[in-house]
């Protein structure tokens, strides 16, 4: 039982659902019974992702800003209210590039090179934020080498808004998070409230796992899911690599 437009819907069987007509060429009758299994459960699992989303959406009320905090953006100061500009929800991503970094995270680059080809899309919808300890020169002269064009970058550098959400200790190293925050309006004036944030890390990982958010954020690891290979426990992402001829 599922609802849709605040209607309940009784939900057919994913087995029966998952009698794909589709044939690919030679493929053997025991491939075609394992696939239409792997199916079932594919569509199981997009069913349990959009059952976590709609219990994420429920949530109660999160907890109020307790400063809105001040950043250095590529175009001058910047709020944290300001930075939602039109929008009444504000997603921001916490970089591993701090002053103690000589060059960004890998991992976190290949996160924000897809971004950076979303932002026009997701802007339509809700304000985002690249946020990052690091000096705000810094971070915009690592922008144009990489040819980011969308992200909005912006230093947290004086700051405590790493410390409080993405658990960082200033002395210590990076942590790179997700949160949400939303902005609404009563006789007192607008109220910031954090909605959501990323609490999956090495402490909830299952053995031999490597620690990641549900669902993964990264497109790199949801196309290397779909590959016989997969993901690999020994091969991470890098700034540089050797030139592909083709």
């Amino acid at each position: 039982m599922t609802s849709v437009n605040g209607s309940a819907q009784t939900l057919q069987p994913a087995a029966a659902l998952a009698r794909s007509p589709r044939r690919f060429p030679g493929e053997s009758t025991q491939y075609r019974t394992a696939r239409n299994a792997l199916l079932a459960e594919e569509i199981e699992l997009r069913r349990h992702i959009e059952r976590v989303a709609a219990q994420r959406r429920a949530l109660p009320a999160g907890g109020e800003a307790p400063q809105d905090y001040r950043f250095e953006g590529e175009h001058g100061p910047a709020t944290l209210f300001q930075m939602f500009g039109d929008h009444d929800t504000l997603i921001t991503y916490n970089w591993m590039f701090g002053p103690k970094r000589e060059r960004s995270c890998p991992m976190c680059t290949s996160l924000l090179s897809a971004l950076d080809g979303e932002m026009p899309d997701i802007l339509q919808r809700v304000a985002f934020a690249v946020i990052a300890r690091g000096p705000i020169e810094r971070l915009v002269a690592f922008k144009k080498e990489r040819g980011w064009r969308h992200l909005r970058l912006y230093s947290s550098g004086g700051n405590s808004f790493n410390r409080d959400y993405a658990n960082e200790d200033p002395d210590a190293g990076d942590n790179a998070a997700f949160n949400v925050f939303t902005r609404s309006s009563n006789r007192s004036g607008s109220i910031l409230r954090h909605f959501w944030g990323d609490e999956m890390g090495p402490q909830t990982a299952d053995p031999g796992q490597d620690p990641r958010g549900a669902p993964d954020p990264m497109p790199l690891w949801l196309m290397l899911d779909l590959t016989p290979g997969g993901r690999s426990t020994d091969w991470y992402p890098k700034l540089e690599y050797a030139v592909m001829r083709t």
